[in-house]
């Protein structure tokens, strides 16, 4: 039966079916269509037959056509959601202001059909794939709709009909189980096969998915039809097992059981093992500390823990630890193996087995919109997360897969609704977090931290590819998006267990990447892990450590936050017990990754600033708290020891990790609460163990003694310095520093933002991109929130970028306010904040620039001290730090030792203590705390202060210090001369007493060391002793056996307290005497010391001490009345002296060096002047004629190589330094002045038929059809498309210099931007690109007065002259250098340009071509310079634009070249011109091609060729009788051309009023009517122009007339006036546009030179012979065309000379207008859309950067365009980077953009996706250079583009 049916028409067994099953008995029907599917989709038969679906198409459109049911059901669609699915590389749109969800993304369609007029949005390039949420009110607000999705289209669909889908429910299910099979089928265990099989499968299931993805593009009704088909069990049930009799199926489903089999998390023989083994000691993993982590309750001793872990030969950690994990997991169903019930299920579970195949992902999601199906599929997701995972391990394509799991899993978790209800029944969170901690094992390692071989922590192993390649960021990422729901991230933080796993997960972290510092040899290999390590912290802690700070926002949460700090401090206390931690670091390693410590800072943080918690409620004891500031403080020392260069053996990376931990977007995950979490310590800790400890961690306890020496056993002496200052630093940054101590977050976005913009003046998006947001996206702190725009108008003003034409391309930029410069700049932030150190001198430069401006303070100033917000009450306990007496004695020494002059002392450091001593003063402490402090440390300390205020310590004196010194120190050899002068000191019982006292005063540190241990003691004793066996030495002092000088004691006087060293010091700094007197205090008032240098900071403090304590005030009076002069200090050392002499040394090099440095300026700017001289063409090395010099000498030229100056002779050319580029400027040249618009429809088209270059083209061909060719290439220019032009930058150089110059550049191996083979070099000089020499012809100034002086011969004479001087022959030139030389220039200029620019010629090579050529590339260098000064020579002789000119030389070289060609004097132009001939017409008639008429010529072109080919050099009264007769011509062809616009009636009227005047021969009317009249014998003439002549409706007026013959003949008369300033050295006269032409005339002698500036046209014509008579010989040689074909010819009489400016395209003002047209536009070559596509800004053409399939004979599109539309310049704006480029000939630059956005900035690469804008004065800058062919000298950064653009 089946098989009858298929023979038969698919159609109507469709229909017939169709009918069969309606009927209410339909089981006959059904009995058919399962036989005939059976046959149809039998598995067996090879995917690729495309019979089957062509069969399913028929039978699911029951006889309809196919298309025609696919319109149908369309008409159905009840769907109010897009969710149009796109993948990598779609470009789609992100609207904040409408999202709810941070993911919420819109396709271009709905964007553009939305309202988001004033919204913050951008475009961005989908890297995953994504869909759009157009109409899910679950993800965007609604009023963000289209307008398509706005309305509820469910409502109004009427309800499908019943027969319509029947079909499809019968077909589909066995459709989808035959693709099902054919998964099975061909999937083989990666080990066994390559992926390129799973590929191959794919492929050839390829139609049937895409059959699928159609089907759910049908709208809602069949979407629904699928869904009960994917979902439906008992279908499943009943296909998935195959028919019993089916071997194939059979197999298939073995196959698909054995796939299941390790789908699992844990295996199943792993599991069976462990079925016995209880839950207690038996499953412990190795690492204890997971022990108590993860819910089991028996618990181990250590030694039988150590037992078990030698048993475990460490290898089967891994192992165990799995199936500790599997037992402890609430749900033990995520371990198991997968069981698919339904069809949805195993098509993801191949989807995931093949790796999440494109097409397959696509149609998952093209199902979403369907709100059943978005549920079981979210559900099914789930269920198979832990497989992904494993799936995603194995992978080889890892980064591809990611993309595709996120593309499906953003699409179901950002949605809460969902999230929440999946959390709830599918144990979601429980098998997130078992899934990452089961992943991360793959990669643990053996934690080295603090005692190697006891350490039992395990930590990843960063060199893993897991963590290396990011693998695990889809989980992640998964993670971070449902935490950000807070219905799910409180449902997290109640659930303790899973709590404890997610600590355990992040333990994993705690410690990894430890650095161990290389003492030494440099380290062999520098890895590079770290950039894993920063990325696995980031994200994987970080991110969901913010995302849940999120929801602990307000008072209720306080449950929460309590749980978590429990649990980190457990965790953090098992993490110490693990590594073996008692109270010292191991010195020399460090680790930047204390995950659990951060988490602990901003839980405490957020605690106490948003819900009110007391912080002591949330700490532990202090020894817990002794041990959480070991490394955190560990890694601030190191980081100065880094900085220090003491790590500088581990190689670069160790300073990309410190660099890498300040970064912006790691900072307030790093450094931010490792500071924080210190900040809490130190106001908890006693004061005094804080600051030893400190000291002691920056291995500066030795530095501060008062002796001049002293001996550091761990720092050698040029790290002291940077040392020390970093600890100081780090104090004053604890002490000051109040992000988290109680600032609001609009003041630490302000001080943020304040503190970028001191180092350097920033772009939006890198101000953007460098403030710290809340690094977790979801956060809801976006930063382009309304807060950031209002601080940043607040503290910034908007730069506008500036533009010069030669100059760097600026972006908009936001510069500090003045006021933020005098109140707010903070450089403790900026110290913070900066990666570079540079960055922190950049901005103290900048704020000495603004003091200076401001005039407030012209010294180098110091940084500025600045008020802090208050200290929240939780934290006062952080000023105890300033009053304690071990930092007091620490300032007491440094002030001691600066004044002194010790070594390693250096204005930082004294800044930093000054800064100490302020923020002491400026923060109390309470008075009556000072009873309650332990009595302990009074004994201990009372001889050097006191108490613990700063205020009171500050007075006090202290007389006699005992210090151990080396015994070669200064110290003791004084003591040895008192002692051999028998001096004994005066014994005072003063002094006596304070000797005694100095036994106690013994060496300060070891006292600090000593009160550690005692601190410890006491701590120890309330802990149980048995720790005290372990404890190693405390490490206060390593004493190596054996050390240099033996240390004596010594006892010093002093005398001094902090107040007296603050004076001497400010006298020292001042070098005056007396620099405070006595009634200074008076006057004092800090306020007014905000600004300036350390002085002004020492009259600050003194000032504020004196105001805060009447006991100051009165000591100070008393020190500054006593004012003895400072004890010159002893040079303690020979290091001092020198020290001291290195300074002054300095200081006088410095000031040699700006000396040089002026003269080198100046010198600079004369040579500018005179070299650069851009504005007077005139003022040439060359001196064209030598007109300044006495008139008898030779020209001389200076070689810029060899440095002498000298004459260019025939053996020793000179020659200019040129760069000759073939340009098609001139011929993109149109009529009219508007620029053409950039089309941005279909409807737009650009026609190129009107430039210059196509009329030029036309013209020519016209001609050649014609007439002669010999006479056509004489006939007009060429050159207006890749015409050669010359430029120089005006210096000059011996040619033989020159060779030997390419010849070192040749061996110079160093990677140039130009080619030496191509001739390309730059001036030695002046840098600036060439190509060729250009030689200057040896000429002296004598000749050239002889050459000027005018004439009185008569015209006549003169006509005669030059007739002869063309008669005269050219003589070949001797052989010389020289010679040489100007072929081989010849042959550059030929080279410059393309072959197809030089033969226009009917037959190639002939020398009419060369003569063409030859005398079109001075026509195309006068023109062009014509362009560069406006179009006209108003501007007179000084045009800027008109830079240094070679046209002389040029014209020399040219001019010899074209002497070789003589012109047949039958055919010379010139008798034509002169003379009336008799009786040529029968010559014409024998010839078919005749000679170009007169009248057809173009006279500029004459004018060359005259020019060129006379013996050079030309005399002016033969230049100017050539110009006259030219002149004739060229306005009787104005005359002609004027005549054919006239209608017949005018052109009568006209005839008739000049033959009235005929006795005035020289008026217009006259010649006109003369000229109308000889033309009216030619018949043709005046016919062909009549529909033309209709259209003009102008009325002529003469003065209409005249203005046109005027404008006619203009552009002649400019060449030949440029010409003549060019041979002759004339100047070129200023004046008002109207005069233009009487002041030409004028200057070419035309007419005599007259007072009236209106010179009739008419009046300057000077005929010699008759003039009728020549007229209407010229007409007459058109009578003689009376022919067929001159209907034609006769359009070439109206040639118009007049052509307007080169513009550029004109393009829109918005860039998403070229984007939206022409980014989806396809290549016209194979209709695909090009990766890259490029538009072409001179013509509008649509290219391929780069495209393969444009490619022809190796070069891509790009470049052969520019070599067609610009002879090698092309332009081209790339539409998906709104960059421009810049092709020259075989090398390309990145120009930038012409486009901006709001904020002045460029957007390369579309990265932000922000609206931009165009910048007119970017794109002028660009037509500019162009224009002025300046892109090689203005644009610095060329390389070769290889053809490949």
């Amino acid at each position: 039966m089946a098989a009858s049916l298929i023979r038969r028409d698919k159609k109507a067994i469709a229909a017939h079916l169709k009918a069969d099953l309606n009927r209410t008995d339909n089981s006959s029907g059904l009995r058919q269509l399962q036989e005939l599917l059976d046959t149809v989709l039998n598995p067996e038969k090879a995917a690729a037959d495309t019979e089957a679906l062509d069969w399913c198409k028929y039978l699911l459109a029951g006889g309809d056509g196919f298309d025609e049911f696919c319109r149908t059901v369309r008409s159905y669609d009840n769907a109010t959601l897009c969710g149009l699915v796109w993948t990598a590389n779609f470009v789609a749109y992100r609207c904040r202001t409408c999202g709810i969800s941070p993911c919420m993304s819109l396709c271009a369609e709905c964007f553009n059909n939305g309202d988001h007029t004033g919204h913050d949005f951008n475009m961005f390039r989908s890297q995953a794939g994504g869909a759009c949420d157009c109409g899910d009110s679950n993800v965007m607000r609604e009023s963000g709709f289209c307008r398509r999705h706005r309305l509820k289209t469910g409502e109004n669909v009427p309800s499908v009909p019943h027969d319509l889908l029947l079909m499809s429910e019968m077909v589909l299910p066995r459709f989808i189980i035959s693709i099902i099979q054919y998964l099975r089928d061909g999937y083989t265990e990666p080990e066994s096969a390559t992926d390129r099989d799973l590929q191959k499968v794919l492929q050839q299931l390829e139609p049937q998915i895409s059959f699928l993805e159609d089907l759910t593009k049908m709208g809602g009704a069949m979407r629904t039809v699928l869904t009960k088909i994917l979902t439906n069990q008992q279908t499943f049930k009943e296909l998935s097992m195959g028919q019993e009799e089916n071997v194939y199926a059979k197999r298939n489903y073995e196959k698909y059981l054995s796939a299941l089999k390790s789908s699992g998390l844990v295996s199943v023989e792993e599991k069976s093992s462990t079925a016995a083994a209880t839950t207690g000691t038996a499953d412990l993993p190795a690492g204890a500390g997971a022990l108590n982590l993860l819910g089991a309750t028996a618990a181990a001793s250590p030694d039988e823990e150590n037992k078990e872990e030698d048993q475990d030969a460490g290898q089967c950690v891994g192992q165990r630890k799995r199936v500790k994990l599997s037992s402890s997991t609430k749900d033990p169903s995520i371990m198991d193996t997968l069981k698919h019930k339904c069809f949805l299920e195993e098509l993801l579970f191949w989807t995931i087995k093949y790796e999440f195949p494109q097409k397959m992902v696509t149609f998952l999601l093209n199902m979403l919109p369907d709100q059943d199906y978005k549920i079981t599929f979210t559900k099914t997701f789930v269920q198979h997360y832990a497989f992904i995972m494993k799936t995603l391990m194995k992978s080889h394509e890892s980064d591809t897969m990611s993309n595709r799991i996120v593309h499906i899993s953003v699409q179901l978790f950002s949605n809460e609704e969902l999230a929440r209800h999946v959390t709830e029944e599918c144990q979601l969170l429980d098998i997130m977090v078992t899934v990452l901690l089961y992943m991360m094992e793959s990669c643990l390692i053996k934690s080295e931290l603090q005692d190697d071989e006891n350490n039992r922590h395990v930590v990843v192993n960063c060199g893993e590819a897991l963590l290396k390649n990011n693998t695990y960021w889809p989980l992640v990422s998964d993670f971070i998006n449902i935490l950000s729901h807070q219905s799910v991230a409180k449902r997290f933080l109640e659930d303790h267990s899973l709590l404890m796993l997610w600590m355990s997960f992040v333990s994993f972290f705690q410690g990894m990447n430890l650095n161990k510092r290389e003492l030494n040899e440099h380290v062999e290999f520098e890895s590079q892990t770290y950039y894993a390590a920063f990325a696995a912290e980031l994200e994987a802690c970080a991110q969901p450590m913010w995302g849940l700070l999120t929801h602990c926002k307000i008072k209720e949460t306080q449950e929460y936050t309590k749980t978590v700090v429990r649990y980190c401090l457990e965790t953090l206390q098992i993490w110490f017990d693990a590594i073996g931690f008692v109270d010292e670091p191991t010195p020399n390693q460090v680790t930047f990754h204390l995950p659990l410590h951060r988490y602990y800072a901003m839980f405490l943080s957020k605690a106490v600033k948003c819900q009110g918690l007391d912080l002591d409620s949330l700490l532990p004891d202090q020894e817990m708290l002794m041990k959480i500031m070991v490394h955190p403080l560990q890694i601030q020392a190191c980081l100065s020891e880094i900085h220090s260069n003491m790590w500088v053996r581990n190689g670069l990376q160790i300073k990309g990790q410190a660099m890498t931990y300040v970064q912006s977007h790691f900072c307030n995950s790093m450094i931010d609460p490792d500071i924080y979490l210190l900040q809490v310590c130190a106001s908890r800790l006693d004061p005094d163990y804080f600051i030893s400890s400190v000291f002691e961690r920056f291995k500066v306890v030795d530095l501060l003694t008062m002796a001049s020496q002293h001996q550091n056993t761990v720092l050698d002496a040029e790290q002291e310095r940077p040392m020390l200052e970093g600890a100081l630093t780090f104090l004053v940054i604890l002490c000051s520093l109040r992000i988290h101590l109680g600032m609001t977050d609009d003041e630490i976005l302000r001080a943020e933002m304040v503190s970028q913009l001191c180092m350097n003046d920033r772009t939006h998006s890198s101000l953007l991109d460098l403030i710290p947001e809340n690094p977790n996206p979801k956060s809801g702190i976006v930063p382009g929130s309304c807060s950031f725009e209002e601080v940043l108008s607040a503290v910034a003003d908007f730069k506008a970028p500036v533009f010069e034409p030669g100059g760097s391309m600026q972006q908009g930029m936001y510069t500090p306010k003045a006021e933020v410069w005098e109140k707010e700049f903070d450089p403790i932030m900026v110290i913070l904040r900066t990666v570079y150190r540079r960055d922190v001198q950049s901005a103290m430069d900048r704020y000495a620039a603004f003091l200076k401006q401001s005039g407030i303070h012209t010294g180098n100033p110091w940084p500025p001290y600045k008020e802090r917000t208050l200290l929240h009450p939780c934290y006062r306990g952080l000023i105890r730090l300033l009053h304690c007496k071990t930092l007091h004695i620490v300032i007491f020494t440094l002030l001691y030792k600066i004044w002194m002059d010790h070594q390693n002392m250096s204005e930082h450091v004294l800044c930093m203590v000054l800064y100490l001593v302020e923020l002491g003063l400026d923060n109390h402490i309470q008075e009556d705390k000072d009873d309650e402090e332990p009595c302990i440390e009074e004994h201990c300390h009372d001889s050097w202060f006191p108490g613990t205020s700063l205020l009171s310590n500050l007075h006090h004196v202290i007389n006699f210090v005992r210090v151990r010194v080396p015994e070669t120190a200064p110290e003791v050899e004084r003591k040895r001369e008192r002692e051999r002068e028998r001096e004994t000191p005066p014994s005072t019982s003063a002094e006596s007493s304070s000797f005694g006292q100095n036994l106690r005063e013994a060496q300060l540190f070891s006292l600090v060391a000593e009160r550690r241990r005692k601190f410890q003691e006491i701590i120890n004793r309330s802990n149980h002793e048995a720790n005290q066996a372990v404890r190693p030495k405390s490490s206060s002092r390593w004493h190596p056996p054996g050390s240099p000088p033996q240390m004596v004691t010594e006892i010093l006087e002093i005398r001094e307290s902090m107040l007296s060293l603050l004076v001497k010091l400010h006298q020292k700094l001042s070098a005056k005497q007396n620099s405070l007197s006595p009634g200074w205090l008076e006057e004092a008032d800090p306020a007014h010391h905000a600004h300036g240098d350390g002085i002004t900071a020492i009259e600050r403090i003194l000032a504020k001490a004196a105001s805060r304590s009447r006991h100051s005030k009165r000591c100070l009076q008393d020190i500054c009345g006593r004012v003895c002069p400072p004890v010159p200090p002893k040079k303690n050392s020979p290091g001092d002296k020198k020290s001291m002499d290195k300074e002054e040394r300095r200081q006088r090099a410095r000031e040699r060096q700006q000396k040089l440095l002026a003269e080198f300026a100046s010198r600079q700017k004369s040579f500018m002047e005179t070299a650069m001289d851009v504005e007077s063409p005139e003022a040439e090395a060359a001196m064209d004629v030598g007109s300044a010099e006495p008139l008898d000498t030779e020209i001389l030229y200076d070689c810029v190589i060899c440095g002498q100056s000298g004459p260019s002779t025939d053996d020793r050319p000179t020659g200019l330094v040129v760069l000759l580029q073939a340009s098609s400027v001139l011929g993109h040249r149109c009529r009219s002045d508007e620029a053409k618009r950039l089309p941005t429809s279909d409807e737009e088209r650009i026609f190129p038929e009107d430039t210059c270059g196509a009329t030029n083209d036309v013209r020519l061909t016209q001609m050649q059809h014609h007439f002669k060719d010999s006479s056509c290439l004489q006939s007009v220019s060429i050159g207006w498309d890749g015409g050669v032009y010359v430029q120089t930058c005006g210096h000059t150089l011996h040619i033989d210099c020159h060779k030997s110059y390419m010849e070192s550049l040749r061996n110079d191996q160093v990677l140039q931007g130009f080619s030496v083979d191509k001739g390309e070099f730059t001036c030695p000089l002046c840098r600036q690109f060439a190509n060729s020499v250009l030689p200057c012809k040896p000429g002296r100034g004598t000749e050239a007065g002889a050459w000027h002086t005018p004439s009185s011969k008569s015209s006549a004479t003169l006509i005669k002259e030059v007739e002869d001087l063309q008669e005269e022959l050219g003589i070949f030139p001797t052989e010389s250098n020289l010679t040489k030389e100007m072929e081989s220039v010849i042959k550059d200029i030929k080279n410059a340009t393309q072959k197809k620019y030089m033969d226009y010629g009917k037959n190639a090579g002939s020398p009419d071509n060369d003569f063409l050529f030859m005398y079109s590339v001075a026509r195309t260098n006068l023109e062009l310079e014509l362009v560069h000064r406006g179009g006209n020579l108003c501007s007179g002789g000084a045009s800027a634009a008109a830079k240094r000119s070679c046209l002389n030389q040029l014209f020399h070289v040219l001019a010899m070249h074209m002497r070789l060609y003589s012109i047949d004097s039958a055919y010379n132009p010139w008798t034509r011109l002169t003379q009336i001939t008799q009786n040529r017409e029968p010559e014409y008639g024998d010839e078919e091609h005749p000679e170009v008429p007169m009248l057809f010529r173009d006279v500029p072109s004459l004018l060359i060729i005259f020019v060129l080919t006379m013996p050079q050099p030309l005399r002016k009264e033969h230049f100017t009788c050539i110009v006259k007769v030219l002149y004739t011509l060229q306005y009787t062809q104005a005359l002609a051309a004027l005549s054919v616009k006239f209608s017949p009636e005018e052109r009568l009227a006209w005839s008739n009023t000049g033959a009235s005047k005929k006795n005035t021969p020289n008026s217009w009317e006259t010649l006109l009517s003369h000229v109308i009249s000889e033309l009216t014998k030619a018949r043709s003439v005046y016919e062909t122009r009549s529909e033309e002549t209709m259209l003009s409706s102008t009325v002529w007026s003469p003065r209409s007339i005249e203005f046109t013959l005027q404008q006619f003949c203009l552009p002649f008369l400019r060449l030949s006036c440029l010409l003549q300033h060019h041979l002759y050295g004339d100047n070129l006269p200023a004046c008002p546009l109207e005069e233009e032409f009487s002041l030409l005339v004028g200057s070419l002698g035309l007419t005599a030179p007259q007072s009236s500036s209106h010179v009739s046209s008419a009046a300057c014509l000077e005929w010699n012979v008759n003039l009728y008579e020549l007229i209407s010989q010229w007409c007459s040689e058109l009578l003689s065309l009376n022919g067929a074909p001159s209907q034609q010819s006769m359009k070439l009489l109206v040639q118009d000379p007049q052509w307007s400016a080169p513009r550029l395209l004109q393009l829109p003002d918005n860039y998403n207008t070229i984007f939206q047209y022409y980014h989806r536009k396809s290549c016209s070559v194979c209709n695909k859309t090009p990766k890259d596509p490029a538009l072409c800004l001179v013509c509008g053409t649509f290219v391929c950067l780069k495209g393969l399939c444009c490619k022809q004979q190796g070069i891509c599109e790009c470049v052969l365009h520019s070599q067609h539309c610009g002879a090698g310049t092309g332009i081209f704006l790339l539409i998906n980077a709104s960059v421009i480029i810049i092709i020259r000939g075989h090398r390309f630059c990145l120009w930038g953009s012409v486009y901006l956005d709001a904020h002045g900035e460029e957007d390369r690469d579309l990265r932000r996706g922000k609206p931009l804008f165009l910048c007119e004065e970017r794109y002028r800058v660009l037509e500019q250079q162009w224009v002025s062919h300046t892109f090689d000298h203005i644009n610095k950064r060329w390389g070769p583009h290889y053809n490949g653009l």
